[in-house]
C-alpha cells in the first residue's frame, strides 16, 4: 500500500485565508466550499485555512463521487458540514453527518465516498479535513 496517495496541505493548494497568531479568524464554510462537477469522479476542493497548527480543506462531493484509498502526512480530524458521507478504515465504515466526527492518525490508509445518484439526493455534501500539522 506504499503507492497509495499521501496527501500534505500542499496537495490542496495556496489556501485562500492565512490565520495569524494574535488575530481570530472567522469564515462561514457553506459559504465558501468549492463547487463541484457531478461529471467528474473526484469532488471539488478547497484549502481553505492555514494557520499554526492546523490546516481546513473543504470537499464537496456530487453524489456519487469518491476519494479513493489514500493517506495523509498528518493526523487528520474529518466531519460532515452538511449531508451524509462513508468513510472507510480498514473493514469498518462509519456514516459521517453533521454531528459524526473521525480522527485519524499520520499515514492511516483510509476512503470516502458518497451515496450513488440514485439515492434519492442531489445536494452536494461538504465535508471538512483538519489536517493537524503540529
Amino acid at each position: 500500500m506504499s503507492d497509495l496517495p499521501t496527501n500534505f496541505p500542499d496537495t490542496f493548494g495556496t489556501a485562500s485565508h492565512l490565520g495569524t497568531a494574535s488575530a481570530m479568524t472567522t469564515l462561514n464554510l457553506l459559504d465558501i466550499a468549492p463547487d463541484t462537477d457531478p461529471q467528474r469522479p473526484r469532488p471539488g476542493v478547497q484549502r481553505v485555512l492555514s494557520t499554526d497548527g492546523a490546516n481546513l480543506i473543504l470537499f464537496s462531493f456530487a453524489p456519487g463521487q469518491s476519494l479513493p484509498d489514500h493517506k495523509a502526512a498528518h493526523p487528520i480530524i474529518v466531519q460532515t458540514l452538511r449531508g451524509q458521507l462513508n468513510f472507510t478504515y480498514g473493514e469498518e465504515t462509519v456514516t459521517l453527518t453533521p454531528d459524526t466526527i473521525v480522527h485519524l492518525p499520520a499515514y492511516e490508509v483510509h476512503k470516502v465516498e458518497a451515496a450513488a445518484a440514485d439515492s434519492g439526493t442531489s445536494t452536494p455534501a461538504i465535508l471538512l479535513l483538519t489536517m493537524l500539522t503540529k
